[in-house]
């Protein structure tokens, strides 16, 4: 059998997060997982939040490695994984929440904004939007490593950047989304709430 594919961070970081899902997302059904990568997340979060029925989404070439973590995992509220690429067509469904972690920085800045322009569309009223990652504040990094990732993030690829929060948080605002909490994380990221008002 193929090997799981494997993300460290996202063994280090998934119990924080979890805590602030715990906190935001026990009256929700549904979550929409934008780049769930290799799947540890959502097997993860899916295993502890047995109410959620947990989305799975990535470009089609992740989605392979998603189903094996599973179906090793073979809970009931993890359907297949969708194929969702933020400049293609997006499911046509309504989700009580989306998350998203560790995709803004990867995504050029024109894919952030049809991120955001087409999450309308797939939340139901009131849903909650939760990103997680790292971000700058009034253009400036939190920390020497935030900044030091932000230039090898440049210097693999020219459109990769950490993102200012103001400017996503303009973009949140624009899409009818008002922000509820901005927690600060392990490791200078942050996890951030939105409401769709």
């Amino acid at each position: 059998m193929k090997d799981k594919p494997c993300s460290p961070a996202s063994e280090r970081n998934r119990e924080p997060i979890l805590a602030v899902l715990r906190d935001h997302l026990a009256a929700c059904r549904s979550v929409l997982e934008i780049g769930s990568g290799t799947g540890q997340h959502a097997v993860h979060f899916a295993r502890h939040l047995p109410q959620l029925t947990w989305q799975t989404s990535d470009r089609p070439e992740m989605l392979s490695g998603i189903r094996l973590w599973l179906a090793e995992a073979a809970l009931p509220n993890t359907p297949p994984p969708l194929a969702l690429d933020v400049n293609e067509a997006w499911p046509a469904a309504a989700f009580d929440a989306v998350f998203t972690a560790n995709t803004l920085h990867i995504m050029s800045g024109d894919e952030v904004a049809r991120l955001f322009a087409q999450l309308p569309a797939v939340m139901a009223p009131r849903a909650l939007l939760v990103i997680y990652g790292p971000f700058k504040y009034g253009g400036r990094h939190t920390s020497h490593s935030n900044a030091m990732f932000d230039a090898a993030l440049a210097a693999a690829a020219a459109h990769r950047a950490v993102r200012d929060f103001e400017a996503v948080d303009a973009l949140a605002r624009a899409a009818g989304l008002l922000l509820v909490e901005d927690r600060a994380m392990p490791a200078n990221n942050r996890c951030l709430v939105w409401q769709l008002r």
